[in-house]
């Protein structure tokens, strides 16, 4: 567009920005107003795009029936003003030890040294350039006990930029959005970031699309789960690296609830409030339904217009694993759950115990749905496994009884596990798709890697070590 657009949403109830103080602050509306968001012209770049007022609940009918989303004719990228101001150096990708990864944790005492990992990972495509964007959360070693949110911005997907604090303006890279303040939110204790989708919609009245944000977030209501015959500690959120004065080796296992966010430039975050009492979206399953503990990694797929799926991951007290189950929504925000799809593979294999953290994509050239997902052996091992779907419903098939992608030989950076995997296809003759997933080593260390498909089935990746000409 030549001239900059105005973007008004209806809002009605309180709306808390999930980013710093320092960028905003929490603001409660008790009647019906309009949030400006105010989006620069892609050729006019000393004008930002930010969020000039606190957001809300979107102006929804109690009938769902007529409300729909669609994406966005113009999703395919949003140009960027500036460039980030920070980058973190890597190892070289050749080496035996760092073979895959692409991304390290932060410096020392920034916001993400400790831990990171949930990568969330799009490519956006111009006439005159491609724009990747990857958001994943982080801990501090100076503030371990709670996770936040950040982005990183590469121009290839492989050599990524990041911020060591909040982001200022719709140009940095850095800190995006912090745990909710608000003592009765679902999302008091931890966020973990799923999935990142542009969107427009009736109940979000605005001139262009917006980036929805669904995430999983953690409340300090503790869960009980007896079972004898889990034969490793269970923890949710996972936390492979114990900080000092942490009780490792101890289950902890606490409420988890999927939530919604809104951005005009993928970096101001502002929470949509659900229909759940903490906010979020909805409740867990009743006693004795499969997903009774926790909802735990929503992950959302557009199918068409007015028909939106959510995949999501909770602990089957019943069978005794991690399953995976499915909702459907008209408007990304009302869903109603369809049950569980898949469970925990055979005796012996690398996802006994369970599935986690699933990533669904529709291939672009087939139709098919695949589906990534963290497979969970009986002795906690995780690597990384494949199924396939033809309508991505309720009828899934494992490609394969052997995981796509498992933890790296004694000596690598990510030989104790791999998990959390986000799945990209890339554009050309040859169906190439990159893997991009959380690493653990020696000790909890942990990073995002990379891995590529390796024929043309996707049976199998290997770890990036370049590109080749």
């Amino acid at each position: 567009m030549d001239t900059a657009l105005t973007a008004a949403i209806t809002m009605t109830n309180t709306v808390n920005v999930l980013t710093t103080p320092a960028l905003a602050r929490s603001c409660c509306i008790t009647r019906p107003s309009m949030l400006d968001l105010y989006a620069s012209s892609p050729r006019n770049r000393a004008r930002p795009l930010f969020l000039t007022h606190c957001s809300t609940k979107p102006n929804t009918d109690r009938d769902n029936r007529n409300s729909t989303v669609e994406p966005s004719s113009n999703s395919n990228f949003q140009e960027e003003p500036t460039k980030p101001n920070s980058n973190q150096p890597l190892s070289s990708p050749n080496s035996s030890f760092s073979r895959g990864l692409v991304f390290d944790l932060g410096p020392k005492n920034s916001w993400d040294s400790f831990e990171i990992g949930s990568p969330v990972v799009k490519r956006y495509l111009s006439d005159e350039e491609e724009r990747w964007y990857m958001w994943y959360h982080g801990r501090s070693d100076g503030n371990p006990g709670s996770d936040s949110v950040g982005l990183a911005v590469s121009s290839n997907g492989v050599h990524w930029e990041r911020g060591g604090g909040p982001v200022r303006s719709s140009g940095d890279s850095g800190l995006v959005m912090n745990c909710s303040k608000d003592w009765w939110a679902f999302d008091t204790q931890s966020i973990r970031p799923c999935e990142v989708v542009i969107m427009s919609s009736t109940k979000v009245r605005a001139n262009n699309a917006v980036y929805w944000l669904y995430y999983a977030g953690f409340s300090s209501e503790k869960v009980d789960i007896w079972d004898n015959s889990v034969e490793f500690t269970l923890q949710n959120p996972e936390r492979a690296r114990i900080f000092n004065g942490e009780n490792g080796g101890i289950s902890k296992v606490f409420k988890s609830l999927p939530g919604l966010a809104m951005s005009q430039d993928g970096r101001h975050w502002a929470r949509i409030e659900g229909e759940h009492h903490t906010g979020a979206l909805f409740d867990v399953g009743s006693n004795g339904e499969w997903d009774s503990t926790f909802i735990a990694s929503p992950h959302v797929v557009f199918h068409g217009t007015g028909d939106l799926r959510m995949y999501y991951h909770s602990f089957d007290v019943e069978n005794g694993v991690f399953s995976v189950g499915i909702a459907r929504s008209r408007d990304g925000i009302k869903w109603v759950k369809l049950g569980k799809i898949i469970g925990g593979g055979g005796n012996g294999a690398f996802d006994e115990f369970g599935v986690v953290n699933a990533h669904v994509v529709r291939n672009r050239k087939e139709g098919k749905y695949m589906m990534v997902y963290e497979g969970v052996a009986a002795d906690g091992g995780r690597s990384i496994g494949l199924a396939e779907s033809t309508d991505g419903l309720k009828v899934w098939r494992r490609v394969q009884s052997e995981a796509v992608l498992k933890p790296s030989e004694e000596d690598g950076w990510d030989n104790k596990g791999v998990g959390s995997p986000c799945l990209v296809q890339m554009d050309g003759v040859a169906d190439e798709w990159r893997l991009y997933y959380r690493g653990i080593g020696r000790g909890g260390q942990m990073g995002i890697g990379m891995a590529v498909s390796e024929g043309t089935e996707i049976r199998s990746f290997r770890r990036w070590t370049g590109f080749h000409v």
